[in-house]
């Protein structure tokens, strides 16, 4: 069928044609935002899952709903090596502005731009990616302490307060909260646990690697109390039908039975490579219906690009070492594995292949899903490896 009619968007948080069985997820943030802007209590979210799962999307989805609500949003993607502080500056500068519109409105709003100047001043002399704005005025004795933890949150009253006499909320979103230190994210939700304590209306909805939970706990001891953790995971079977079946029913076409199982078999319900493999079983298809057979045409023209985009770029940023450590997490199956089992398949010690370990960790290629275990982070990785990598040789 004709390409330029094909529905399905596979992408890095790009909204799918149909968010099917999520709506439960969007309601609770909905609710959660609402009770914090009216000053009562509740705990926002953080979104915890494999890649492909469809967190961006969420995170999105919530995040346009709120400003359509009136709310003051702030949205961040983490990268690795950034500090907290040079993330957060620029969006939090333009979100200040973006209120102070009126003359009357910067007069109330002054604090806070200077308070954030304040913090810039003092970030700036640790943090070598901290800019100083040169319209910023600041405010001596607020948020310049140079203590990360004290003047964050510091900056969120101070901010907070803004919020609330304006009658609105600030919402920090952040993506890939796996990638904040341990002292940043330590210093985040020391600020988040203050302004909570003060029922001031600045909160955060952030998503993450399984790992999030972790680094959340080592962090701060009281972060399950500060947020309700949601584990995003794969589409039912109903949800991925729907994902699946109402983009192309829109354009008058439609699937077999036999084929939306296929894709379904295929796809383990993914929701990324559901729209992956809609994608290709359109391009495929002569007509409507879709087939099981046009299904096993895609699946090989699916499996070639994610083996040449969504896999490889994570492939290609690994080290020999770290390629043969999950080469052998791949011989052992899907996973979780035991981690002296993949250290055996290596032939090498535990202690010896914790290094390894430790590092495909920071770079989100793994995570711990219990003590001992190993799991990966991207879903049908241990295909892709078979295909790529000849078995490890024992050391």
């Amino acid at each position: 069928m004709d390409p330029r009619g094909n529905p399905y968007a596979p992408g890095a948080g790009t909204p799918p044609p149909e968010l099917a069985g999520r709506d439960d997820i969007i309601e609770r943030a909905a609710i959660a935002l609402d009770r914090i802007r009216a000053g009562r209590a509740a705990r926002s979210l953080l979104l915890h899952g494999l890649r492909g799962v469809g967190k961006a999307v969420l995170l999105n989805r919530i995040r346009t709903d709120a400003e359509a609500r009136g709310f003051v949003t702030v949205a961040v993607e983490v990268p690795e090596e950034r500090s907290l502080p040079g993330l957060l500056v620029p969006p939090l500068r333009a979100a200040l502005l973006r209120l102070s519109r009126g003359e009357v409105v910067r007069q109330k709003l002054g604090r806070s731009l200077r308070a954030l100047g304040s913090f810039v001043s003092a970030m700036k002399l640790k943090y070598a990616d901290v800019e100083l704005a040169v319209d910023l005025e600041r405010e001596q004795g607020l948020a310049d302490s140079g203590d990360l933890e004290a003047d964050l949150a510091d900056l969120f009253m101070v901010i907070g307060s803004a919020a609330k006499d304006h009658s609105t909320a600030l919402v920090l979103f952040l993506d890939e909260l796996q990638y904040i230190s341990q002292a940043e994210l330590a210093a985040l939700l020391a600020g988040l646990h203050r302004v909570g304590q003060s029922e001031l209306p600045l909160t955060m909805l952030a998503a993450g690697l399984p790992q999030v939970l972790g680094l959340t706990g080592r962090a701060k001891s009281y972060a399950e109390r500060l947020f309700e953790f949601v584990s995003i995971d794969r589409l039912s079977d109903d949800a991925a039908k729907i994902a699946l079946s109402i983009p192309v029913e829109r354009e008058d076409v439609r699937y077999t039975e036999n084929a939306i199982a296929k894709v379904i078999e295929e796809t383990k319900s993914y929701p990324y490579f559901l729209q992956e493999w809609g994608k290709h079983c359109w391009d495929t298809a002569d007509a409507s219906p879709i087939s099981s057979r046009d299904v096993r045409r895609a699946t090989i023209a699916a499996s070639a690009d994610l083996d040449a985009g969504f896999f490889r770029v994570r492939f290609d940023r690994l080290t020999p070492a770290e390629k043969r450590y999950l080469r052998a997490m791949a011989d052992l199956g899907a996973g979780p594995q035991r981690s002296g089992d993949i250290a055996d398949r290596l032939g090498q010690k535990v202690t010896t292949a914790a290094p390894v370990r430790s590092a495909l960790i920071a770079k989100g290629m793994i995570y711990s899903p219990a003590h001992g275990d190993t799991a990966f982070t991207v879903p049908l990785f241990d295909g892709f490896l078979k295909r790529t990598l000849p078995p490890p040789q024992r050391q």
